[in-house]
């Protein structure tokens, strides 16, 4: 029986509409929340594995704007690429064409998660130009050189065993519960029992939620295989990092070294929080996100 989410009240007080886009000839499917009529639209881009469920606990902490959230395509219910791979490029490709898709107006905000913080960075770097970015838990740094580099070693091994499995047995092992709560357990950091139980029902829930096995190990290998780092010099884009204290993917000394890379950055780090700020301190995330939009950007 699914877990109530704690940030349920907040999040059925905004209105969502579930809409798709023909991008590229695969159907993209998002929620399209908040106002419609907002000057501002936030587009949040999930990490990986995930779908746009993930962050749903920050949208349910802002009003005042248009929120849309569409599932990457190959996970949760968005159709995987017609042709090429699902690589940091092929994504970033996608994400353009996309917002082209979706023409919204007024001020453009783009926001990335963990492995959507890639794709964002690799978007703008490529010539998308939102009015404003916003990176959390960004991947500042080779996920191999991370504060627990060993696990990230030991999912590469899973992810190799699975590719060599044969197609149905790799696909289910995949999916297989206990891989997935280890996971769950190794994330997150909060002391909460009723708020870690919730977390992993939302993994249980949603993180084998890809459309095969080709999907899930093309886009891990690419989240293994770069980082913001690569493209941060020639993002000109106005940006905020919002990172965290504990987070086992990215020291966060290396948060400090990725912001001097911008030509405009803001770095927020979160105490005492992991790499689920979506999750655990979804409040904080939203706050700052808001103060930050609030500024008049230099001339």
């Amino acid at each position: 029986m699914p877990v109530e989410s704690p940030y349920a009240a907040l999040l059925e007080r905004i209105p969502v509409v579930e809409r798709s886009l023909d991008v590229d000839g695969a159907e993209t499917r998002f929620w399209d929340y908040g106002d419609p009529a907002s000057d501002t639209t936030i587009i949040m881009v999930h990490g990986f594995r995930g779908d746009h469920h993930g962050l749903e606990p920050v949208v349910a902490q802002l009003s005042g704007v248009r929120i849309v959230a569409p599932d990457l395509p190959g996970f949760g219910s968005s159709a995987p690429f017609v042709s090429g791979t699902h690589s940091v490029e092929g994504y970033a490709t996608w994400l353009a064409h996309f917002i082209e898709a979706l023409a919204p107006t007024g001020r453009i905000v783009v926001l990335g998660h963990s492995f959507g913080s890639i794709v964002v960075s690799a978007a703008v770097a490529g010539g998308l130009r939102p009015d404003d970015l916003v990176l959390v838990n960004p991947i500042a740094a080779p996920a191999l050189q991370g504060p627990r580099g060993i696990l990230t070693r030991l999912a590469v091994f899973y992810y190799w065993s699975s590719a060599k499995l044969p197609k149905r047995l790799g696909f289910a092992f995949l999916r297989n519960k206990g891989v997935v709560r280890i996971m769950s357990v190794a994330m997150a950091k909060t002391k909460d029992p009723t708020l870690r139980r919730w977390i992993h029902d939302q993994h249980d829930q949603y993180f084998s939620a890809f459309s095969d096995r080709e999907v899930v190990l093309e886009s891990f290998t690419a989240s293994v295989s770069h980082d913001v780092s690569e493209y941060a010099e020639h993002i000109p884009t106005r940006t905020l990092l919002i990172a965290a204290e504990r987070d086992d993917i990215t020291p966060v000394t290396a948060q400090f070294t990725l912001a001097e890379r911008f030509d405009d950055a803001q770095l927020h780090v979160i105490p005492n929080v992991g790499h689920l700020i979506h999750y655990e301190e979804p409040d904080d995330a939203a706050a700052r996100l808001m103060a930050f939009l609030a500024e008049t950007p230099e001339a």
